[in-house]
């Protein structure tokens, strides 16, 4: 086959997945690889591994854990125990600011960023449209970085790397995002959050520990039975989490259902599918030694495509999932570190944070009605500020 016509099913192939992914993730995947296969590889080639990867028990675990874990937002919800913890909350403005937002930012459900922006707008009256918009969505994710049931649970599979040890990795760079937000959006605020409840441990600290148990109990179940499939232990983890939110936020069983409607767990187990079917698909085609030939700067590519695909896309698994095989071919490894994951994953977040495509950042503009590029004017210094960390630890160590 020729050259030019392999480059442009490549090429193809990218654009449509990244269009199509705009408005359903688990579809551009899908199309992408088929677009590649049908360009590079026959028919019999195409079904085996798409075959391969629908019968795989670590991707189908996986993919269900990840779709299961979208139920704990929408049972927490549901119940009312969200509600709670912050009807109950005293403390520093700024504090509040940092850690309430970033809690339902944990949560992988739809229209977070609407629950989390009347939260934020309680903090007082004296923060700018602009302001409250970026806060919300800035602390809705610096801590979804480091947490391990999130985006960073998929990557570091596919990776192939241990998923608490990636999660240390990246903490200085929530300790960073966290200081930068500080400085830049909380600085100017004072005083104390007024609240008509008075104060409640167990409201406060009951949907806290829900949320927690999950990667609590995963971390236990695999350090005490090193044996089990990590993913088993995952769907466990999970299953535990969504058990408590049922019998501590007293829901009655027959609201699984409409919750289940709302959250869309299906939705994420056919991103996790579409994913693994996309990255074997490429890595069964001649493209990766193509790519291969192609100089490229590592810190290039690891730092700045990194960051142009997670704000062309308004996503992080994508992203990584295109930019990862790229990596592996080009430089013939069939690993990567845990310096070079963190500095990759982290310059990928760093473009999604600031994405227009990014949902959490139109409804929060719709919210607070603020203009984009006033946005963009509130958060661009801190993003700046943050990628010249991974690039100069690319530049100097990698």
């Amino acid at each position: 086959m020729s050259t030019y016509i392999a480059w442009f099913s490549f090429v193809l192939a990218i654009v449509i997945m990244l269009m199509v992914g705009r408005k359903n993730l688990w579809l551009g995947f899908i199309i992408g690889a088929l677009l590649l296969g049908i360009f590079n590889l026959e028919a019999s080639e195409i079904i085996k591994n798409i075959a391969g990867t629908l019968s795989d028990p670590s991707i189908l675990l996986l993919a269900t854990a990840v779709g299961t874990i979208a139920m704990i937002g929408g049972v927490l919800e549901a119940s009312g125990l969200m509600t709670q913890l912050f009807k109950h909350l005293s403390m520093n403005r700024k504090l509040f600011l940092i850690f309430g937002p970033g809690l339902f930012g944990m949560l992988p459900m739809p229209g977070g960023a609407l629950l989390s922006a009347p939260l934020v707008e309680r903090a007082g009256q004296d923060i700018s449209a602009k302001e409250y918009a970026g806060i919300n969505v800035w602390f809705r994710h610096t801590l979804i970085l480091i947490y391990p049931l999130g985006a960073l649970l998929v990557v570091s599979k596919i990776a192939k790397l241990h998923l608490y040890t990636a999660m240390l990795y990246l903490l200085p760079g929530f300790f960073l995002l966290t200081i930068l937000g500080y400085i830049f959006l909380l600085r100017h605020i004072d005083g104390n959050l007024s609240t008509t409840e008075s104060f409640n441990f167990k409201k406060i600290f009951m949907p806290i520990g829900i949320i927690a148990a999950a990667p609590v109990m995963h971390v236990v179940l695999i350090s005490v039975f090193p044996g089990i499939l990590n993913e088993i232990a995952l769907l466990i983890a999970v299953l535990t989490s969504i058990f408590l939110a049922i019998w501590l936020g007293k829901l009655e069983l027959k609201m699984i259902i409409p919750v289940a409607k709302k959250m869309k767990p299906w939705k994420y187990f056919l991103i996790i599918l579409g994913m693994f079917i996309f990255l074997n698909i490429f890595k069964a085609t001649d493209i990766s030694n193509m790519i291969a030939k192609i100089v490229f700067c590592k810190t290039f590519l690891i730092v700045g495509i990194g960051f142009i695909l997670g704000f062309i896309t308004g996503r992080t698994q994508m992203p990584f999932g295109i930019l990862l095989p790229i990596y592996f071919t080009r430089f013939q490894v069939n690993s990567v570190s845990y310096l070079t994951f963190s500095v990759m994953f982290f310059s990928i977040f760093m473009g999604y944070v600031i994405s227009p495509i990014h949902p959490c950042i139109s409804v929060s503009l719709e919210f607070f009605d603020v203009d984009l590029k006033d946005f963009i004017k509130a958060l661009i210094l801190p993003v700046i500020l943050a990628m010249l960390v991974p690039f100069l630890i690319s530049l100097i160590f990698l």
